[in-house]
């Protein structure tokens, strides 16, 4: 089984069209699908509902969606120093479902598990709660929420073999797993892909059978998204 292609455009032909919904893997600036999202602005396709941590940086993931106005719809859990995504939102050119980041996490879950909604603490009280059912389980109340499933997930992991089987580095696995059991169809972009056999199977973190194409990767720029340091102790 060899499920490589030659090129991110590639691994994304056929796959997409006006008003699909997207999930996009990373945390920050961490896992993010960096080779596959410029090709999803290439292709031009528009109303877009993307589901994701965050949107980016300024003039890095994606940022460039919202920059040529592809997305019409975030659902996010972090809004974060993103000047566009905040100037899109508060002028109403962009909708926004904003999910407290575990809620966030677990819709995905679910969404990949098969089970349509679940009851958590999280937002009981606030704005996120509002709409939602609310019922009470051993004396306390619990929002109800609902599964997150996408027509494709883009996502980013640090090996492959050529039957899909994906491991991740470090933090830059985070939402990445999950999103690649709630898409119809998950296309990985990898640093390195090696042969089948290679791994041993308690080191795979996710399963072949939830990716349906590989890609190797051709930016990896690893941003740091906001550097902290501090001054050097006097010796």
């Amino acid at each position: 089984m060899d499920k490589t292609f030659a090129s991110p455009a590639a691994a994304l032909e056929g796959l997409l069209f006006d008003g699909m919904t997207i999930m996009s893997g990373g945390f920050g600036l961490s896992g993010n699908p960096e080779s596959l999202i410029p090709e999803v602005r290439k292709a031009g396709v528009g109303n877009l509902t993307v589901i994701s941590n965050n949107a980016g940086a300024d003039g890095f993931g994606l940022w460039m969606l919202l920059e040529s106005r592809q997305i019409t719809k975030m659902i996010s859990s972090y809004v974060g120093e993103n000047k566009l995504f905040e100037q899109q939102y508060l002028s109403g050119e962009l909708e926004l479902e904003l999910n407290p980041q575990g809620t966030l996490a677990e819709r995905i879950r679910a969404g990949g598990a098969g089970i349509p909604a679940f009851y958590t603490k999280t937002g009981v009280g606030t704005v996120v709660a509002e709409g939602k059912p609310v019922e009470t389980f051993e004396g306390e109340d619990y929002v109800r929420e609902t599964w997150l499933r996408a027509d494709l997930a883009i996502i980013k992991a640090w090996r492959a073999d050529h039957a899909g089987n994906l491991m991740f580095r470090k933090t830059a696995r985070n939402f990445n797993p999950n999103m690649a059991t709630a898409a119809k169809v998950t296309v990985a972009e990898v640093e390195e892909i090696v042969p089948n056999g290679t791994f041993d199977p308690d080191c795979v973190h996710t399963p072949g059978i939830y990716v349906d194409r590989v890609v190797i990767s051709t930016i990896n720029e690893k941003r740091i998204e906001k550097r902290t340091t501090r001054p050097r102790e006097n010796v």
